[in-house]
């Protein structure tokens, strides 16, 4: 389903910094996006959990329950799009955040114009209109864009927003490379740079996944990604 640019999103901020999340909902208050802000993890947990929210903005150090659990718990439960927000800015936070399931993340401190930016871009992704075939098939896998959902067989997978748009990508090549250049630029709107450490780890995720369907990502060197059977 096609996301209308008119029409309002409800993006749910988790982060103990009361002034932060009075700042953020300010800024977007004539803005399409409607910011509820929670102080806690718990509560945001439940809050993410029980209601709809087109998408999370996470902090990592949280009262109660840190960021990092709180995605890992919702990750068992939901495919909502998840920027993670993190005063520690260090790789490894961002790692892990990504790892546990995070689209993007946004180290502290940040300009509203590249939070604004940074939703933007991973609603995109996760709203994106479908006007392909809507089911690809490579030997066990199947992904469907409408549904935004993939199977091994007939078992669900868990797969987040990002990731489901790679695999995609990688499976209607139909064998073919798939660049690194061309992954960036559906993820990112940009080329991709020479140390795009957020799209190694995403790829690592999806390798794991893919050795259920009997398939492996191969990295073409200097080039980019191929999906194939494990014998090819």
């Amino acid at each position: 389903m096609e996301w209308n640019q008119s029409e309002h999103a409800s993006i749910l901020l988790i982060d103990d910094d009361v002034r932060l999340c009075r700042l953020v909902a300010e800024f977007f208050s004539d803005t399409q996006y409607c910011i509820q802000a929670v102080h806690s993890g718990p509560v945001g947990l439940a809050r993410a959990i029980e209601e709809h929210f087109d998408l999370i903005l996470l902090d990592i150090m949280l009262p109660g329950l840190d960021g990092f659990e709180v995605l890992t718990q919702l990750r068992r439960r939901s495919n909502v799009p998840v920027v993670i927000l993190t005063a520690r800015g260090a790789r490894e936070d961002c790692v892990r955040g990504l790892n546990s399931g995070a689209d993007d993340y946004l180290a502290k401190p940040f300009g509203p114009e590249e939070l604004a930016a940074r939703i933007a871009a991973v609603m995109r992704r996760a709203r994106q209109q479908v006007s392909k075939a809507d089911v690809v098939a490579v030997g066990r896998l199947r992904l469907s864009a409408a549904s935004r959902r993939a199977w091994i067989g007939d078992e669900p997978v868990e797969i987040t927003a990002t990731e489901f748009d790679i695999l995609d990508l990688l499976a209607r090549a139909g064998g073919r490379v798939v660049t690194r250049d061309q992954v960036c630029g559906i993820l990112y709107q940009r080329p991709a740079t020479p140390f795009e450490r957020s799209l190694e780890v995403h790829i690592s995720r999806l390798r794991r996944k893919a050795e259920g369907a009997g398939l492996i990502i191969r990295s073409i060197r200097g080039v980019g990604y191929v999906l194939a059977g494990e014998k090819e």
